[in-house]
């Protein structure tokens, strides 16, 4: 971890492990529907996001940052309460997952608050997240209530 807070990151999947680490920098990024896209023909599904930054908490500063999320070798995309409709519908991404298919495919999930879901079926996993440049103070530090 860098000691300057402001360096932006750019974290590349190829594992579970490497997923892991990038479900947890975007815990509690929010975003809105009109920031997905699916390019079938790319097989690429990609998303920009307003993370809130980890790093920068562990250090006393409270960020968001604008951060891009793309998978490649896509080969399907489905999504649950989800309204493709409604562009502006917020979506706080909670955790992605990756369930193993017939190895190295599978599927991944985005896990967003109020059991909306992304399911992407995966030739393998190959990912990419990078903060793209603006840093801004945020209000306050994402909290999740302690379950039953």
């Amino acid at each position: 971890m860098s000691d300057d807070a402001a360096d932006p990151l750019k974290l590349l999947a190829l594992d579970t492990d490497d997923l892991a680490v990038v479900s947890a920098h975007l815990q509690d990024a929010v975003l809105k529907v009109a920031d997905i896209v699916w390019l079938p023909a790319q097989k690429r599904f990609a998303l920009a996001a307003r993370r809130f930054d980890w790093e920068g908490e562990a250090l006393g500063q409270r960020r968001r940052r604008l951060t891009a999320l793309h998978f490649d070798r896509v080969l399907a995309v489905r999504s649950t309460r989800i309204d493709k409709a409604m562009p502006d519908q917020v979506l706080s991404l909670l955790a992605i997952t990756f369930a193993e298919g017939e190895v190295p495919a599978g599927a991944v999930t985005l896990h967003f608050s109020d059991g909306a879901a992304i399911v992407l079926q995966i030739e393998c996993i190959e990912a990419q997240m990078k903060d793209l440049g603006p840093v801004w103070e945020a209000v306050a530090t994402p909290g999740h209530p302690d379950g039953p």
